[in-house]
């Protein structure tokens, strides 16, 4: 009986990272259901026992986007003692997926949410909903290992996470994180 049910949640798991694979490297609307069965090799019947419609599989491959990226974020803050750490260790991070040195994140291609966000738009809340709660989650991890309430700095954090990850991808600034660093360093008070 357990060898039955592991063997379905390998299944599973194996469309779930294929669809997530394939999609964050093609983008959503250009990889179809077929392309998802032909590369994973499961069946189609199998397929929709786990998933009702492509957007259930796009949700399952945004929430294990969601817990690679979240487990990988937590990793980097937690050695954090100030915020010039959690600052120092976040764009460090970031620099190292651009360049390709994070396997868990795989080939740097932007961020998924934010892809998968302008791909939907309004066309589906759920989606753009959970692109939404993900950079939510993002920031109250971040805020979290900041060591004084700074909404200025946690707002500035972020927005240049965000935009070090559109410059790396759109504009090919693989730097884009570095250049982050100096400008924050000089939010935080100096302790004389």
């Amino acid at each position: 009986m357990s060898t039955t049910r592991s063997l379905k949640t390998d299944k599973k798991q194996l469309l779930t990272d294929t669809a997530l694979s394939l999609f964050y490297r093609h983008g959503i609307h250009a990889v179809g259901i077929n392309e998802v069965l032909k590369v994973s090799g499961v069946a189609k019947k199998t397929l929709y026992s786990y998933f009702s419609s492509k957007d259930d599989l796009i949700l399952a491959a945004l929430a294990a986007r969601d817990e690679i990226f979240m487990t990988w974020l937590a990793q980097q803050l937690a050695p954090a003692s100030n915020d010039e750490e959690v600052i120092t260790f976040l764009f460090k991070g970031l620099s190292d997926w651009f360049h390709g040195r994070v396997p868990a994140l795989s080939p740097f291609r932007g961020c998924f949410f934010i892809n998968a966000s302008a791909e939907f738009s309004e066309e589906n809340t759920a989606i753009t909903d959970y692109c939404r709660e993900h950079k939510c989650k993002v920031r109250a991890l971040i805020q979290q290992h900041l060591h004084a309430p700074d909404d200025i700095l946690l707002d500035t954090i972020c927005l240049l996470k965000e935009g070090a990850i559109v410059s790396a991808f759109v504009g090919k600034d693989l730097d884009a994180a570095e250049k982050c660093v100096g400008v924050l360093m000089t939010l935080i008070p100096k302790s004389g």
